[in-house]
């Protein structure tokens, strides 16, 4: 452990809430190097929706690498992306009846977000953006002044400008778009009409925040109202996690954007992409580029893994009904301990419990760690416990987790009924 310390900047988040050193995985185990295991409720933040080396996606990668196929290519054209956008035609977009082209962006979904942001601003010549309260669109520049949470924010060493926060579904009671609509009505509200709207529809970092279809569709119809593009950030959201492919479908509408990375590339492997309209694709070659846009491995895993996993509709029932069993485990701490659990959060299994507060959500999590489970927390001040396992997670390993949690949530009680008493 003494080389991370000696040698690794303090930026580092996770490794200090799981203080071991991993080595191995597989499915939803994670092995350290002194033979440890652990359930892994957090996979990746999600960029791990088909678990820790999927034997069938890492057979096709291994099948890839030795026939010499190739690893980086820019954006030159490729086999392995050929191959990825027929799968995604065939078994994602076709299907849902959504016509969108597909921009490679660098390997991460801030750089998505950006190059979404950008193309909104050149498509209508407008600079402001209106994103949400309690969201989180990465690190960079333009996605973090899309960002709310401060603790974020103050790392930019600079303003973050450009950006009209507007209340999210449910926040403290306001009726975020009658005001936004009001808004943009009133010539001195002070707000410029923005290039885009960004959102997330299920709020990851925020808290678990859902947004209805009724809202979504709301604000859709705002949206092309007055001529403003819509963004949907299904970065963390997206590829099944809330339980449907992308997490807008429920509600019917169709973004002119949407960004996408962490699962998408099937394997945990670095990859990002901005689906958007084709009228919307008026890019000069080059203007927004990146050397490693073009991960050649990632595509060989992500087009297996589409026409595994989504070529009809098993896993999505395989989804719903481990959301079920969490949500039944939820609901059950919830009525056994009123004062201590607020309500459940989120959708899918994008999913968790808000506690009274950041402490007590914390000390489960960390519980939950000292007993083989890997999970975190999320929302403003970390109140939710949120379970992010791999949505490949077999019933048997999803009651083992879910045991752990409950032990956990006992054992906390018990420790702080007695500090009470």
């Amino acid at each position: 452990m003494d080389i991370f310390s000696k040698q690794e900047s303090k930026v580092r988040s996770y490794s200090n809430s799981f203080p071991v050193v991993f080595n191995k995985a597989k499915g939803c185990w994670l092995e350290t190097n002194q033979g440890g295991r652990y359930l892994d409720f957090l996979a990746g933040a999600g960029s791990l929706n088909y678990g820790h080396n999927n034997p069938i996606l890492k057979q096709s990668l291994l099948e890839y690498i030795e026939m010499d196929g190739i690893t980086h290519g820019l954006d030159m054209h490729s086999s392995a992306k050929a191959g990825f956008l027929t799968a995604l035609e065939r078994y994602i977009l076709s299907p849902r009846e959504l016509n969108y082209k597909v921009q490679f962006t660098g390997p991460t979904g801030t750089n998505a977000v950006e190059a979404a942001l950008k193309l909104a601003r050149k498509v209508t010549g407008r600079s402001s953006i209106v994103a949400f309260t309690n969201g989180f669109h990465g690190c960079t520049a333009g996605a973090l002044a899309a960002t709310g949470n401060q603790h974020h924010r103050q790392g930019a060493g600079m303003s973050l400008n450009n950006v009209t926060r507007i209340p999210f579904e449910g926040y403290a009671d306001i009726d975020g778009l009658k005001l936004f609509e009001t808004m943009l009505a009133d010539n001195s509200a002070g707000m410029d009409k923005p290039a885009a709207v960004l959102l997330e529809t299920v709020q990851g970092e925020g808290g678990l925040n859902v947004a209805s279809n009724e809202w979504l569709q709301r604000l859709s119809l705002i949206c092309k109202q007055n001529d403003i593009l819509l963004i949907v950030d299904d970065i963390q959201a997206g590829c099944g996690r809330t339980g449907t492919f992308f997490s807008f479908e429920p509600s019917g509408i169709k973004p002119d954007m949407v960004t996408l990375s962490k699962s998408i590339g099937g394997y945990g492997l670095p990859m990002a992409v901005v689906l958007l309209k084709p009228e919307l694709d008026i890019w000069q070659p080059g203007e927004h580029n990146g050397t490693f846009r073009g991960n050649n491995h990632a595509f060989v895993t992500a087009a297996k893994a589409l026409e595994v996993y989504w070529s009809d509709n098993q896993f999505e029932t395989h989804i719903t009904q481990c959301s079920e069993a969490v949500s039944a485990v939820i609901e059950r701490c919830i009525k056994r301990h009123p004062k201590l659990f607020v309500q459940q959060k989120g959708r899918g299994m994008m999913i968790g419990v808000e506690c009274v507060n950041g402490d007590l959500s914390s000390e489960i999590a960390k519980v939950c760690f000292d007993n083989g489970m890997v999970i975190e927390t999320a929302g403003p001040n970390d109140e939710v416990v949120k379970f992010f396992c791999p949505l490949t997670i077999t019933k048997s390993e999803l009651e083992q987790g879910l045991s752990i949690f409950e032990n956990a949530v006992e054992l906390v009680v018990e420790k702080h009924f007695k500090k009470a008493s």
